[in-house]
């Protein structure tokens, strides 16, 4: 039976002679055999293809051309804006913190061009060869003369420039070294005081199962007098979760007096506060708004001020919130009571926990350095050397203690950390309690939490230039005094950051072109990796975020070396105090909560109904507003920029002399660089 003829390949093959056709007829002594297999079908479209006219084929150029140019055209704008919006963004700053930093941008921009012109000359010796045999000054070889300037850099580098970079590479080391073992010290010390279940010991304790007038009315002086303090400024999104949370205080009334420290400049933001003061008031709270007209010394200016009442005298204790916080209704039966038979103790200090801390990848991250912070640092130097540092907030002090060490005072930007230096100079002790916790809010955009971190990293070397003299002859003994210098201030606020920008930002690239300046492994990956995993320890449901934690504190370090130099040479931009902006996540959720807690508080005698609403409405309205208003955009951050392109520079010359962990440290380093300096980490700014 004969097969059936195949007429897609007669088809195929009819296509292919006629595309090649020229080609048959040009080699007509072509060893090539000829072989037509016509079917009338394919003649047909064929004959189709060959009408169609010249005119249409035109048309159908022009009309991909015409699409090619719109194209072009479409990108090349894009990337001359996207270059001017850049330009425009680096080059002006808004802020004066930006401009007095400009020195370390300076800096930075001026090492680049280095190592972009070191990576072209390495660039040019490897593809010529000479990595491989490098040349040398005392060869016999007739060389020329990008060849006898290579070898000349051969030398210099190695006889001039490798030797100070080798010393300051053993110096950070070393130093990278000690604040390893201090960490150590610390975790160890955690463990100790979790394995042994070590706690503050309690004279009295306040009975949970009966109201606090029934307990009052037995015996009053369990109760003492409590001053609490809630300075704000401009807190337009979180006043009302302070505010409500300390006036559902699990606390007689009649002993306890609530002061609102309003700092604000905007005239919307000072009338919406005044209308929550009054309507507490309504509530039966003993709660006064204060309003400073001269807004000098920021935060302790503010404290100093509400302190130098009259009836202050009154009261044995000031509790301090911050306008993000929100103390539970028990906080004050849980702090008070470490108080009684403890005439030395000037703080009681509780763990702050954060109610946004998952909410994007900055925050988890913070939580991973604050976690340690609270968990480590001051647990372990509260039980074992009754002092840290004040954090600001969350804390009850003793007003006897806070007028013993010379009150609150303006010269710095950290007037928590001030104040606690000088009572522990004083004698007084400190208590830290881990199982307390207070509520507050992380900033989520990278320039809240910058900001916050330049404050927190200048303001230690101001009060430490401040300070020093005043620890050498004060009466405390040698090793706290040793504590106080080496521990507390050089090593956890100057040397980290100093080794931490020094060490990953700068010896590491560096040591890419000056090989002969060695940077060993373990420096660069596996004791940072270790020092990592303790770090986040005590946050353990953090540890898929490990890797990124280890690259973003090497990021940080920029801002903190940056803060660092400039309080320390007192640079005008180191006494500048910027409010943390918040976004009062909670507000809503708060809001109904604490309405629900409040009801006890109402008089029913003298409470109006329009004074009982719970302020829903102005959060809504308020949140439309914010909707309404400005667009959020990214901001590029220059200093990490350069130093992305710098690691990036140095991560490929670092390939070129095939260093395995260098270069993927420096590749990994250079990118989050560059994440964080195009803004994409944390939300946006409005």
């Amino acid at each position: 039976m004969s097969r059936a003829q195949n007429y897609e390949f007669q088809e195929w093959w009819n296509k292919q002679r006629e595309i090649n056709h020229e080609l048959f007829h040009e080699n007509p002594t072509s060893s090539l055999l000829s072989v037509e297999i016509r079917n009338p079908t394919a003649d047909r479209a064929a004959e189709k293809e060959r009408t169609r006219s010249a005119r249409q084929l035109s048309w159908v150029w022009r009309l991909k051309f015409q699409q090619i140019a719109g194209s072009l055209a479409w990108v090349t704008n894009g990337v001359v804006s996207l270059i001017r919006t850049a330009n425009r963004r680096i080059a002006s700053p808004d802020r004066a913190a930006d401009s007095s930093s400009s020195r370390l941008y300076r800096v930075i921009k001026v090492f680049l061009i280095v190592v972009l012109c070191l990576l072209c000359f390495e660039l040019v010796a490897y593809f010529k060869g000479w990595h491989f045999s490098p040349p040398s000054m005392g060869s016999a070889e007739v060389m020329g003369f990008m060849e006898l300037v290579y070898a000349k850099w051969l030398d210099v580098r190695a006889n001039y420039l490798a030797p100070p970079l080798q010393s300051l590479t053993n110096m950070c080391i070393v130093l990278f070294l000690i604040q390893s073992v201090d960490r150590v010290v610390l975790m160890l010390g955690c463990f100790w005081i979790k394995f042994r279940s070590l706690k503050p010991k309690l004279v009295m304790e306040y009975k949970d199962n009966s109201s606090v007038d029934e307990e009052s009315n037995g015996n009053v002086e369990d109760y003492p007098m409590v001053l609490v303090q809630i300075p704000m400024c401009n807190e337009r999104e979180v006043y009302h979760q302070s505010i409500a949370a300390v006036c559902i205080q699990d606390w007689p009334r009649d002993r306890m007096l609530v002061q609102v420290l309003d700092d604000s400049d905007d005239i919307d933001v000072q009338n919406l506060i005044k209308a929550e003061v009054q309507k507490w008031q309504q509530r039966g709270v003993r709660i006064l708004y204060r309003h400073r007209l001269l807004r000098t010394g920021y935060k302790a200016g503010n404290l100093k001020s509400a302190m130098s009442c009259d009836y202050v005298k009154d009261y044995e204790f000031v509790a301090i919130f911050d306008a993000d916080f929100q103390p539970g209704p028990d906080f004050l039966k849980k702090t008070i009571p470490y108080f009684k038979g403890n005439d030395d103790l000037a703080l009681v200090q509780t763990r702050w926990s954060f109610v946004n801390k998952d909410e994007n990848l900055l925050t988890r991250l913070q939580n991973i350095n604050l976690s340690f912070h609270f968990e480590v640092e001051q647990q372990v130097n509260g039980w074992f050397i009754n002092f840290f540092g004040f954090n600001g907030t969350a804390g009850v002090w003793r007003i006897n203690a806070l007028e013993d060490c010379g009150g609150w005072l303006e010269r710095t930007t950290v007037e928590d950390m001030d104040i606690a230096v000088r009572a522990h100079l004083c004698g007084w002790k400190f208590i830290y309690l881990n199982d307390v916790k207070c509520l507050c809010e992380l900033p989520e955009s990278y320039e809240a939490y910058k900001k916050q971190q330049y404050r927190w990293h200048s303001g230690p070397m101001q009060l430490f230039r401040l300070c020093f003299f005043d620890i050498i002859r004060s009466k405390m003994s040698v090793a706290k005094k040793v504590n106080l210098i080496f521990l507390f201030f050089l090593l956890r606020k100057l040397i980290l950051p100093f080794y931490s920008f020094t060490l990953f930002c700068i010896i590491l690239p560096l040591t890419m072109f000056l090989p002969e300046a060695q940077l060993p492994a373990w420096v660069v990956c596996y004791v940072p990796g270790i020092m990592s995993i303790l770090n986040i320890l005590p946050a353990p449901r953090s540890f898929p975020f490990i890797v990124p934690f280890l690259l973003f504190e090497n990021t940080m370090s920029v801002t903190k070396f940056n803060a660092m130099i400039s309080g320390l040479f007192r640079f005008g931009s180191s006494y500048e105090w910027i409010v943390t902006k918040k976004l009062g996540r909670s507000s809503e959720t708060d809001l109904v909560a604490y309405e629900k807690e409040s009801v006890p508080l109402v008089r029913s005698t003298s409470l109006h109904r329009s004074s009982s609403e719970s302020g829903i409405d102005e959060l809504s309205k308020l949140e439309l507003s914010k909707k309404a208003g400005k667009s959020k955009k990214n901001r590029l951050y220059r200093k990490e920029l350069a130093l992305a392109f710098i690691l990036l520079t140095a991560s490929l010359r670092s390939l070129l002399s095939a260093q395995g962990i260098h270069f993927y440290f420096l590749l990994f380093q250079g990118i989050t660089f560059l994440v964080v300096g195009l803004d994409l980490i944390g939300e946006q700014v409005s």
